[in-house]
């Protein structure tokens, strides 16, 4: 792995994320984050089922969010995937905005600067989450399994059409087994 790739990754995903909300994107301000969230139930691995493009994230696939709880109350994340048939990985904290029985968290890859990471719909049993930032430039699908159900796939996207996201730019990276 390439420490200058991973790098130069992670302080891109840090800016985007942290000047979001500055650019043309729309808010999801009027978006509530799930309340009566639990962090414990929520921590492990998280696979990525589709996302909105981002450079930082082009030509990803096998994605996968990992969360740890440190002892201090942040959250350690690892987001890794496979580029060129490269994992690439960067590792970053993530905190909670207020409440922690709020999925609204914010995250950092590149601190001092933290983005938005706000959990907009999760299912009873942690599951699945739908995952925005500041602005509707953002989306995450995640699911503890490599796939969903097509049904089920099918119904989270047409939640976040319903709420305004640009679904029809979704992609859907390939979560074959990693080689």
């Amino acid at each position: 792995m390439k420490s200058s790739s991973v790098l130069r990754s992670a302080v891109l995903l840090g800016i985007t994320l942290l000047t979001g909300g500055c650019l043309s994107g729309k808010s999801t301000a009027e978006i509530p984050a799930v309340s009566g969230f639990e962090l414990p139930r929520y921590l492990g691995v998280w696979y990525e089922i589709a996302r909105l493009p981002h450079r930082f994230e082009r030509n990803m696939d096998r994605v996968t969010a990992e969360y740890t709880a440190n002892p201090d109350g942040t959250v350690k994340v690892v987001n890794s995937g496979e580029r060129d048939g490269e994992r690439r990985k960067a590792e970053g904290i993530a905190r909670f905005k207020g409440s922690s029985d709020l999925g609204e968290l914010e995250v950092s890859f590149f601190r001092p600067f933290y983005g938005d990471y706000r959990i907009i719909r999760l299912a009873p049993d942690y599951r699945y989450a739908v995952v925005t930032s500041s602005t509707k430039e953002y989306l995450w699908i995640l699911a503890r399994t490599p796939q969903l159900p097509e049904e089920e796939q099918k119904e989270l996207v047409e939640y976040a059409k319903s709420l305004g996201f640009a679904v029809e730019k979704l992609e859907f990276p390939i979560q074959d087994p990693a080689r």
